[in-house]
């Protein structure tokens, strides 16, 4: 039975992630963003002419640049997607997909302030929402220069040599990988309910950041079973940390979020350089084979 359950898990995190990885479904995911993006558009024309039912209208916006903010949107839930299938091949791998949801709604915001601007947009009435643009802009920039470094620091040494062990390992990121879709899912349907029936919706990606900083909790928590070498529970321990900074950044107010935003980028950088300068080549090796 237990071997069983274990097959179950393998083998659907493996199909989900082939289906998703393939080619046939990033050029669906394409078309669909593109068909998406222009759909909103029509819509909200349609909107801003009257030749929409009273029912449906009061529902929509007038201002074109909500269709940007719309189409972000979806597109952050498909970075999300990868973040959660990320989670089982690397920490350091994941962490830099939370960086790139980051910078990505960075430039939403910027989108977002747009809808404060009449059309066409005057210079003349621009005031505090220009200052937001410019900021996050900013911030999505020195962000994204970031992490690229912090991508080519990344050595990518296995922390655990038994093949067995690290099977068993990875077996459990995919159990954990697979709950995180089932509640991505759940979460995204609340969402999308809440929004097509007219009701205040809720920050989708803070309410999902803050389930992240558990299951990377999770995570470290977990690799203690298989590796208690000290230099790797403290990496993995700073990359669980960070997801907390990020959280705090999607909810702290303008000009703060860059900061927390920027800080936890920066001490990405600076603990992976100190772990691959610190760390000795027995951190990535298994204690009990060390002893061999």
């Amino acid at each position: 039975m237990k071997e069983r359950t274990f097959s179950f898990v393998d083998n659907s995190f493996d199909r989900l992630e082939s289906w998703w990885e393939s080619e046939k479904m990033h050029a669906r995911v394409g078309y669909t963003l593109v068909f998406a993006f222009l759909a909103a558009l029509v819509l909200i024309e349609l909107n801003r002419q009257g030749w929409l039912p009273a029912s449906v209208a009061h529902k929509l916006p007038v201002n074109h640049f909500h269709a940007v903010g719309f189409v972000f949107n979806l597109l952050l839930i498909i970075e999300v997607i990868a973040l959660v299938f990320s989670l089982v091949h690397s920490v350091s791998e994941s962490v830099g997909k939370q960086f790139e949801i980051l910078s990505l709604i960075l430039l939403r915001s910027t989108f977002k302030e747009f809808v404060h601007f009449t059309e066409p947009i005057h210079w003349t009435k621009l005031s505090e929402p220009i200052y937001h643009i410019l900021a996050d802009a900013v911030g999505a920039l020195v962000i994204f220069i970031i992490l690229g470094f912090y991508y080519k620091l990344q050595k990518h040494q296995p922390v655990i040599c038994d093949e067995q062990e690290k099977n068993r390992f990875i077996l459990s990121k995919k159990a954990l990988a697979l709950i995180l879709l089932f509640v991505f899912t759940a979460i995204g349907v609340v969402y999308l309910w809440d929004l097509f029936d007219g009701l205040p919706t809720f920050d989708f990606f803070a309410i999902f950041y803050t389930i992240l900083i558990f299951s990377d909790i999770l995570v470290v928590l977990i690799s203690l079973r298989y590796n208690y070498n000290y230099f790797t529970l403290f990496r993995n321990s700073g990359f669980a940390l960070t997801t907390v900074v990020i959280r705090l950044a999607l909810t702290a107010p303008p000009y703060i979020n860059l900061i927390f935003g920027i800080s936890a980028a920066l001490f990405g950088i600076l603990l992976t350089l100190a772990y691959n300068i610190m760390a000795p080549d027995e951190a990535t090796v298994n204690p009990e084979e060390a002893k061999k």
